[in-house]
């Protein structure tokens, strides 16, 4: 059952136990500006407008009551007696629960029946003094208002007869609940509602009339999720501006403040609240919730299965090693038997081998025997020839020829040699003979005497030229030095003047030489000096470091000598001393020549007496060359005797020599042959006692047993091997099977400190050392870890079989988490995007009614921006739009964003606009209902008449009702202006229930408003 109202508009409204409303009915009149105004004890407040029109928003199914959650805010709407009266709630309950009640007719009553009230149009009603009822009247027993026929046909229960109730009228009774279900619904066609004359009466009343009506769903009432679906097929017929009196969510108005102060975001909130689509929001974000607890819960069975898998994974780890070494340990049993087949058959095959080398060796032994034979037969003929005689006697004759020869050639080399000396000494000796000059030997002995003698003094001479000459250069260097230099200089460096004594005085020439040999020079001539008596104190203090010196001065001589003569002047002894110098460089230089020339006389007379000498020595080498030539002649006749001889024993050696060498070489090879084929014979004995000995070390019983076979079954076994492996040698399989159960080991007992059963842990013991011992141990060991193994294998299935399951159980809950919450992404993507669309084409309509209104009211045109915003990552966040109203200042001119500067009813106006285009783009195209609260509380007071006028005007335009809750202040230009005037009261706070309100109205539907007015007169 859904949308029972349909297209019936309210006409009625009656509140019970609903705040301090009174209970009489209230007509509305559809498709109009209804304005509800106030007088309380001291102004407009207290009187209940904002409950009044709270509970139309709820009767009519306006969603920010949040119906899909119970609607509990609607219970905050029943009478409170502590609210209501103050002190007065002694006297005064609660109530627990209450009732609205709203009379739904057709948009047209031109179909109502005329038969009981005519058809005068009343256009205004009033019920101030609707409380009295006459006495007699339907009322008056205090029943539900029940009318009969024009023939006094029993009463039917109806306020007026419809003749087709399907299209009639219908009273639809919403109840409130302090306790869950806080909203019950029903309903029944025409009107039902609380008529007795009084307050009291008409609460009992309503109680009764609620008890009678049918249960909406069958066995039970329709509740608050349903409301909207059922009464109004989830087609939105109201929307609302509340005040925070009597809601818990508070959406922005865009009235109560400048639009131009409120921000995109509020607008868009408003644009929601007036066309439903914060409930979508709020859905979208539920989802969003949902998605996120669905991540957050398989994230969580992912951790949870992480978790589990990591604790089990060791158990599942050492299982699977177990397995695994399970799997290695036959490995290397099947490995060890194949090691065993294959050491089996190669033995087997290695016998047949040897055997047949040994035959091979026996045989070639035999007959290297017999071919030494042979060879020593030769060896012994070729040993009995007389060759070796005749060879010896012709080397002896060849050697003894040879010998002579080489005598021979020996000589004549020797006289040829001695010739050659000779006559390289013949042509040296005439030479030299030449200086003779035909002297004898001792005539130039004689000669060379004499200048040598002559050469010696001229020597003598010469040295004592030099003496001079040395002497008188030292006696030049002491006239030009002068005596006494180190005292001069001593008494310089003091700054004494002084003079040498000798420099002082000049002496004849004749005097100095008659004073030799020393003449004036020692001491102390030579180191006086003269200084100025009044220095002398002066001077000796300045020579005390040169003792002997002497001092002369007026006042006496220090040291007193004198000699007979004294040379005396300094020019006069430089000029002698040089003129001795030049006499003794004279004789020097004529005894230097006199003894040049006797030197060269020495040599000449030397050349003479060589050159004499020599032709003596030449005819003494004149008569040896004749006798060497001589003896060559004899020389080399004997040899060219001899020649023919030795060519003939050179040439019988030779032949016999090769005869002989051949011979050798044959005898040198049959024994070379001789002992190739003793060594082969002896080889191959060694080869054959080899052999013997190898076949003996094959052991092949043992083997065989090992094996357990024979060794064709062996062969067969390998036979049947995959090809990669048929080629393994013993040592490949024992390496592989040594690796196998290595690997086995340690899968088994994985950590250095496992406890590994005693009989394994002394077999491991007695492995070590050599990889014989390992070998036969081996066997052993394998048995030992199989039965280990085999002990645990039950258990260890067990527990994988739980682990394993475990595993499968949290996969399929980490997996259903996962698909859940990627159907839960993919519901909200989907959700988001269909939001969108649906957002976007309610912007779109509110944009395109608000561009209507604007122009048919006086504007220039208006539209609204509204971007798509992307969706919060936050789940707890709400998706926040957007909306940028903007409109025209001027014919032709650009949009101009709402929060531009302008004057104030530009703005008002604007506002006035939005919210109509918002409340008929959430219409549908069926009618609505547009509640504001505090209506025109921002409205200048120049503005407010024509903002009223405007609410007016686009209600009747557009078949849309709006209810307006407004202030004082607000009540003079509403009254003029609206399409109904509806005014609660409330004289003092000691009451708690308000007295009948004042309606004035008007409506084209007269008979309509026959039928209202007759009731409310009656009830």
């Amino acid at each position: 059952m859904e949308n029972v109202v349909g297209d019936r508009v309210l006409i009625a409204v009656q509140a019970v136990n609903i705040s301090r409303l009174s209970t009489h009915p209230v007509p509305t009149v559809p498709g109009t500006l209804i304005v509800v105004a106030g007088a309380g004890p001291k102004d407009s407040n207290g009187a209940g407008k904002s409950s009044f029109i709270a509970s139309i928003t709820a009767l009519l199914g306006d969603e920010q009551w949040r119906f899909a959650s119970g609607a509990k805010a609607v219970s905050e709407l029943l009478f409170n007696a502590e609210l209501a009266s103050g002190a007065g709630a002694r006297q005064w309950a609660s109530a627990d629960h209450g009732y609205i009640v709203g009379v739904f007719a057709p948009p047209g009553m031109d179909g109502f029946p005329d038969q009981t009230y005519g058809t005068r149009a009343v256009s205004d009603l009033s019920t101030s003094a609707a409380d009295a009822a006459p006495p007699g009247s339907a009322e008056g027993a205090g029943g539900e208002l029940a009318l009969g026929g024009p023939d006094g046909e029993e009463a039917s229960g109806e306020l007026f007869e419809v003749p087709d109730t399907s299209g009639g009228a219908l009273t639809v009774w919403l109840k409130v609940n302090q306790e869950a279900p806080h909203l019950e619904i029903r309903w029944r066609e025409g009107v039902h509602l609380a008529a007795s004359p009084s307050e009291a009466e008409r609460v009992a009343r309503a109680d009764e009339i609620w008890a009678s009506l049918p249960k909406s769903a069958g066995r039970r009432d329709v509740v608050a999720r349903d409301l909207t679906k059922v009464l109004y097929g989830d087609r939105v017929r109201c929307v609302s501006f509340l005040s925070t009196s009597v809601r818990s969510k508070v959406a922005t108005n865009l009235l109560s403040q400048p639009l131009n102060e409120i921000s995109p975001e509020r607008v868009f909130e408003a644009i929601a609240a007036l066309t439903g689509l914060d409930s979508e929001l709020e859905q979208e974000r539920e989802a969003r919730r949902d998605e996120h607890a669905k991540r957050v819960r398989a994230a969580q069975a992912a951790d949870r299965l992480a978790e589990f898998e990591a604790e089990s994974k060791a158990l599942l780890s050492t299982f699977d090693r177990r397995d695994q070494a399970r799997i290695r340990l036959a490995d290397a049993l099947r490995c060890w038997r194949g090691r065993q087949a294959r050491k089996l058959a190669d033995a087997a095959a290695k016998d047949e081998s040897l055997a047949t080398d040994l035959e091979r060796h026996h045989a070639a032994g035999e007959t290297a025997a017999e071919a030494i034979a042979m060879v020593k037969a030769e060896i012994a003929t070729l040993r009995e020839d007389t060759l070796d005689r005749q060879v010896s006697q012709a080397r002896k004759e060849l050697a003894a020829l040879q010998a002579r020869a080489a005598k021979l050639d020996a000589d004549r080399a020797v006289a040829e040699n001695s010739a050659d000396e000779l006559r390289g000494q013949t042509q040296a000796l005439e030479e030299t003979r030449r200086f003779a000059d035909g002297r004898d030997v001792p005539t130039a002995e004689r000669e060379l005497r004499e200048v040598r003698l002559r050469l010696n003094e001229a020597l003598k001479a010469l040295g004592v030229a030099d003496r001079e000459v040395h002497s008188a250069q030292t006696a030049l260097d002491d006239a030009e030095g002068g005596p006494a230099a180190a005292q001069l200089n001593a008494l310089a460096a003091a700054g004494i003047g002084a003079t040498g004594l000798l420099d002082a005085l000049d002496v004849a020439e004749q005097a100095r030489e008659a004073t030799q040999p020393g003449g004036l020079r020692g001491w102390p001539h030579e180191h006086a000096v003269i200084v100025d008596a009044a220095e002398l104190s002066s001077a000796a203090g300045a020579l005390a470091k040169l003792p002997g010196s002497v001092l002369v001065s007026a006042a006496g001589v220090s040291v007193v000598g004198a000699f007979d003569g004294v040379a005396t002047g300094r020019e006069a002894r430089i000029k002698a001393a040089e003129q001795r110098l030049h006499r003794a460089k004279d004789t020097q230089e004529t005894a230097a020549q006199a003894v040049h020339a006797g030197e060269e006389a020495v040599a000449e007379a030397q050349r003479r007496l060589e050159g004499a000498k020599a032709g003596v020595r030449l005819a003494e080498v004149e008569s040896k060359l004749a006798e060497r030539r001589a003896r060559l002649g004899e020389l080399n006749a004997a040899i060219e005797e001899l020649a023919p001889k030795v060519a003939e024993a050179e040439r019988l050696a030779g032949t016999l020599d090769f005869r002989a060498r051949t011979r050798d070489m044959e005898i040198e090879r049959l024994e070379g042959r001789r002992q190739r084929l003793e060594a082969e014979r002896a080889q191959a004995r060694d080869q054959e006692a080899k052999v013997g000995t190898e076949r003996e070390a094959l052991k092949l019983d043992a083997l065989a047993a090992d094996w357990g076979g024979t060794v064709e079954t062996a062969r067969e076994w390998l036979d049947t091997l995959p090809e990669e492996e048929r080629p393994r040698t013993a040592e490949e399989w024992w390496r592989i099977a040594e690796r196998h159960f290595d690997q086995a080991l340690r899968d088994t007992f994985p950590e250095e400190d496992a406890e590994i059963p005693e009989e394994l842990r002394f077999l491991l013991s007695e492995r070590g050392g050599s990889t014989a011992r390992e070998q036969a141990t081996f066997a052993a060991v394998c048995g030992a870890l199989a039965s280990y193994l085999r002990g645990q294998e039950e258990y260890e299935r067990h527990q994988r079989r739980q682990t394993e399951a475990q595993i499968v159980s949290r996969q399929r809950d980490l997996a259903a988490a996962a698909r859940g919450a990627e159907e839960a992404a993919q519901s909200t993507a989907v959700h988001r995007a269909a939001l969108t669309a649906a957002i976007r084409a309610r912007l779109t309509r509110v944009a395109e009614e608000f561009e209507k209104l604007d122009t048919s009211y006086g504007g220039y045109g208006a539209t609204l921006e509204f971007p798509v915003p992307p969706a919060p990552a936050d789940p707890e966040q709400r998706w926040q739009w957007r909306v940028t109203p903007k409109w025209r200042r001027g014919e032709g001119q650009g949009f101009v964003p709402y929060n531009r500067r302008a004057n104030t009813a530009l703005m008002d106006e604007k506002a006035v606009k939005l919210v109509c285009a918002a409340a008929i783009a959430s219409s549908g195209g069926g009618h609505l209902c547009l509640v504001l609260d505090e209506l025109g509380r921002n409205l200048g007071k120049e503005h407010r008449r024509e903002a009223v006028a405007l609410f007016r005007r686009i209600g009747e335009t557009y078949g849309i009702t709006v209810i307006g809750a407004l202030q004082d202040d607000m009540e003079p230009y509403a009254i003029d202006a609206c399409g109904q005037y509806v005014k609660l009261r409330r004289s003092s706070d000691a009451m708690p229930y308000n007295e009948p309100p004042v309606i004035v109205g008007h409506d084209e539907h007269a008979e309509r408003v026959r039928a209202l007015a007759a009731y409310v007169d009656r009830s």
